[in-house]
């Protein structure tokens, strides 16, 4: 008995090359690779799925117009992580979400041994809009203070104050799930 073997996937470079013609197949293709990765990176920050679905959507439009200018001078997915991210932020900001503080002393964050990533996940999504927004843009994505500022529309002082806030509060839900530590 033979088996029929379905086609390769297609590259990176052969998807953007069909989606830069329009090409319907490849756009549904390039959708549904990222989809997935898009939408947890939207819904991080907006903490509302119908929210993170709307800024997905506006994004891969963003995306398919924008094609043209991709250059390969990083991965695909990186290139869209950026719209994507550049779309939850600006509903966000819409929003206007930042929480104004008083206390900006950082102290590093100790993490109890027995923190499942359901816990972290739940009180990452617990802490207010702004401050989640920047918690995750520095220390999940990597962004720099004066990036976040930039993408954000705000203070390089005012984020790294709701960077402060969002470590305060992490760690007092922390301490009150493991109030022995």
């Amino acid at each position: 008995m033979s088996r029929v073997q379905s086609p390769p996937e297609p590259t990176e470079r052969d998807l953007v090359e069909r989606c830069r013609i329009h090409d319907r197949t490849a756009q549904r293709l390039l959708f549904e690779r990222y989809k997935r990765a898009m939408f947890t990176k939207a819904f991080r920050i907006l903490n509302d799925a119908d929210h993170a679905h709307d800024v997905l959507q506006d994004a891969f439009v963003e995306v398919f117009r924008s094609l043209h200018s991709f250059r390969y001078q990083s991965t695909l997915g990186a290139w869209i992580k950026t719209i994507v991210i550049r779309q939850a932020l600006r509903k966000l900001a819409r929003e206007s979400r930042f929480e104004t503080l008083t206390d900006q002393h950082d102290q590093p964050m100790t993490v109890p041994d027995t923190l499942t990533g359901q816990q972290l996940d739940a009180a990452i999504r617990a802490l207010p809009d702004g401050a989640r927004a920047v918690f995750l843009l520095i220390e999940v994505e990597g962004y720099a203070h004066r990036e976040v500022a930039d993408l954000l529309a705000i203070s390089e002082g005012t984020s790294k104050s709701q960077l402060s806030y969002a470590k305060k509060l992490l760690r007092k839900q922390l301490a009150d799930l493991h109030p022995d530590r």
